[in-house]
């Protein structure tokens, strides 16, 4: 209540022409009161036409009259000032250059409250009154403070804009409508304003739909980072209990070894101490006899020789130097010899588990979709190195070119036998285990006769025999595209699909991991996609060759 005394106090006290509060007030002939600037130049504008009127009650003054302060309202409006019972309006009250200003102000403009889109004007809240009061006004269209009302008006015809035409796509009034446009297919705005405003609901449906999916998307990937934090964090933690454990094992094994070469350091030592006493005894018990013969020697007296020589004692038996034999010291040699081959081994394990950490690191568990490669540029970044592994080689598989190429030979190779090779049929596989994202390309030569096998197996693949269980594409742990002479078939699972392509002499295959993707291409000057696999690879893969009176070999791309 207090605020509306205070708002209707402030009203009073107001220049009708700025609306702000009466500077410099003077009273015209009728009693209304205005700023002294104000009141002048509303006249002056008004000075061709010789007569000045009141702002307010529109009453005429002939000639101009001479204004007179008022002195009473100017000292009053000053004393509300200081008592601050007429307040100012605040500065956010008056439009800034980004604001959309009052169309009625004069002087200093304040804020519009609202546009109309019937009268083409914007207003502040005092001059906003009339279109809640007055009937007719009620019937306007408001919206929001709008500086592009008059984007609204044709500037041919300065007319309001009601009509769509739907055949230039542009707003006209109702006189373009008869005249350039009079053939057009045209409708009300209001119309197409419903039609396009039902296609923008539409729209907001797809636009809210996808960022419900989104935001699942944020969810997982906040979950997916907190348990890859948790996994890590647990992963560092057993690691390190782990390779305490290990350290704990190996302290206490050298502890062992010290022990034990100590043990047999003060056996051995004792052992020898002994012999050597025993020795020492014996070169005393020497030592005495010789000087006991020596004495009887020195003997002139040949009957006292000859009577005292009988009493000599006999020599014991003589555990002479020659039986002794020193032996090299290859017991701890032989440990030294052990540790160091422990350590050897030790540190071989610790660089394949190094390695193989490293990859399984690699291949992150979360990632956003990627483009496939397109040209051939492309599937070279992502160029892999083959090399095939002679311990999985069919006998019949002559392996050359720094194990890149394999040709099928009539007699068995030289191989040693070996767990990982295949026994029954002549594949062989690569020593690189795949995953990521990589590319290879197989060159290969196909007899009368001849097939070529051009696959990726997981390493647990049987190797013994010539079941499907250990034939490329004749199980769910490998897939292949034979080549022949004339055509391409691919098998997964036993499952023969025919494939349609130029057949090349080069076969391009193309492996992501990670996203399951699987895909062969038929390479000359172009590259043609021969087939294309979508799965999920639950395990690293391994390159792999079948050859039968056919050669194959991997290429070096970079």
């Amino acid at each position: 209540m207090a605020q509306q005394e205070n708002q209707l106090d402030r009203e009073r006290f107001c220049c009708s022409i700025c609306l702000d509060l009466l500077n410099d007030p003077v009273t015209t002939g009728c009693g209304h009161s205005y700023c002294k600037s104000c009141i002048n130049t509303h006249w002056n504008t008004g000075e061709e036409r010789g007569s000045y009127n009141c702002p307010q009650c529109r009453q005429t003054f002939i000639p101009r009259p001479v204004l007179g302060k008022n002195t009473m309202l100017a000292d009053l409006v000053e004393e509300l000032k200081k008592t601050g019972l007429l307040a100012a309006p605040a500065d956010h009250c008056y439009a800034g250059p980004e604001d959309v200003a009052c169309d009625f102000c004069t002087g200093r403009k304040l804020k519009a409250l609202k546009s109309c889109l019937n009268c083409l004007a914007s207003y502040c809240e005092k001059h906003l009154q009339p279109h809640h009061q007055s009937a007719p006004l009620k019937k306007h269209k408001l919206v929001e403070p709008s500086e592009k009302l008059q984007e609204n008006i044709c500037s041919r015809h300065d007319e309001v804009m009601k009509i769509f035409c739907r055949t230039d796509q542009q707003c006209i009034c109702y006189l373009c409508s008869m005249e350039e446009h009079k053939d057009h297919d045209t409708v009300s705005a209001a119309t197409e304003r419903k039609e396009r405003q039902r296609e923008l609901g539409l729209r907001r449906q797809t636009i809210q739909q996808r960022v419900q999916d989104t935001e699942k998307d944020v969810k997982l990937l906040q979950q997916e980072e907190e348990a890859v934090n948790g996994s890590a964090d647990k992963a560092v933690e057993d690691s390190e209990k782990i390779f305490t454990e290990l350290i704990r094992l190996l302290e206490k094994r050298s502890s062992d070894v010290k022990q034990q070469i100590r043990s047999q350091q003060e056996t051995e030592v004792s052992r020898v101490r002994e012999l050597q006493e025993r020795l020492e005894q014996e070169i005393t018990e020497l030592k005495r006899k010789d000087r006991e013969l020596k004495q009887l020697s020195d003997t002139e007296d040949h009957n006292q020789f000859l009577h005292n020589y009988p009493s000599l004692s006999p020599l014991s038996e003589s555990t002479h130097s020659s039986s002794i034999r020193i032996r090299p010291l290859r017991n701890f040699e032989d440990v030294t010899a052990a540790v160091s081959q422990v350590r050897g081994r030790l540190q071989d394990i610790l660089s394949e588990t190094k390695t193989e950490i490293l990859q399984i690191l690699s291949q992150p568990d979360v990632l956003l979709p990627q483009p496939e490669p397109e040209s051939r540029a492309d599937f070279l970044k992502y160029s892999q190195e083959i090399t095939l592994d002679p311990n999985t080689a069919h006998k019949h598989l002559l392996l050359s070119e720094v194990n890149r190429k394999v040709s099928c030979m009539s007699e068995d190779q030289s191989y040693s036998d070996h767990p990982d090779r295949f026994t029954g049929c002549h594949q062989v596989l690569s020593r690189e285990s795949l995953t990521g994202r990589c590319y290879w390309e197989v060159e290969v030569e196909v007899g009368m006769r001849g097939i070529v096998d051009v696959a990726v197996t997981y390493k647990n693949i049987s190797r013994a025999g010539n079941s499907y269980e250990c034939s490329f594409g004749y199980n769910d742990k490998s897939w292949s595209l034979v080549c022949y002479r004339n055509s391409y078939n691919f098998y997964y699972n036993s499952i023969k699909t025919p494939v349609s392509g130029p057949v090349s002499s080069r076969v391009g295959v193309y492996l992501d991991h990670s996203a399951g993707v699987l895909s062969f291409y038929s390479v000359s000057d172009t590259m043609t996609l021969l087939h294309r696999v979508q799965t999920t690879f639950t395990q690293p893969l391994y390159a792999g060759v079948y050859c039968f009176v056919s050669t194959a070999e991997f290429c070096k791309l970079k």
